[in-house]
């Protein structure tokens, strides 16, 4: 995503199922289906509830009805927002609030199976209810995706996180079980930021 902006950057591996991302080589759209994203502001597109979840399955050649009727449910009910939209799925997404975009932001990238999902700040626009509902639907979704977040909130990580890496500065500085982060990190720096002598 950053390829076009001027003077970025890139350096080091990102590889997913042994395969290197930062190729030129690499099938963009494959990669976006393998690999789904969810912004610190939900993004919905201007169109239906529907046709958000529908839009990523049309994009990859899903034009059958009644499979778009069944992907489309299965993705709201794994954003556990299916309850509070199956009688409005073709009103405008626009009118849902922060915390129901946010899930179906969610949907969406749920609707094409991806193989991971990066957050980054999931929850930083939401209120505590909408929070807590985003933080339960990532409790259950890491059953069976593999979720990379990106989040400032120290508590949130402790809570939703199997495993922590420290960032500061761009470069990882520490990378451990959650646990032993907030209780035993290695490095001073990560202590001083767990502490909260700095941050």
């Amino acid at each position: 995503m950053n390829d076009l902006i001027p003077g970025v950057k890139t350096t080091g591996s990102i590889k997913i199922s042994e395969e290197e991302v930062n190729q030129n080589k690499v099938d963009l759209v494959g990669l976006r289906k393998r690999v789904g994203m969810v912004f610190q502001q939900p993004n919905p597109f201007p169109f239906s509830i529907y046709d958000n979840v529908a839009y990523g399955p049309r994009m990859h050649g899903v034009t059958n009805k009644k499979e778009l009727d069944a992907i489309v449910e299965e993705s709201l009910r794994q954003a556990a927002l299916w309850d509070e939209v199956s009688d409005r799925l073709d009103k405008p997404a626009t009118g849902m609030s922060g915390g129901q975009q946010q899930r179906l932001c969610i949907a969406r990238v749920l609707a094409v199976k991806p193989e991971v999902i990066l957050m980054d700040e999931p929850t930083s626009a939401l209120d505590p209810i909408s929070t807590s509902k985003v933080e339960d639907l990532i409790l259950e979704l890491k059953k069976d995706y593999t979720i990379v977040i990106v989040t400032h909130n120290m508590q949130q990580a402790s809570r939703i996180s199997d495993e922590t890496a420290f960032f500061l500065n761009g470069e990882i500085i520490e990378f451990a079980d959650t646990k032993t982060i907030f209780t035993n990190p290695k490095e001073q720096k990560t202590e001083d930021y767990i502490s909260g002598r700095f941050g």
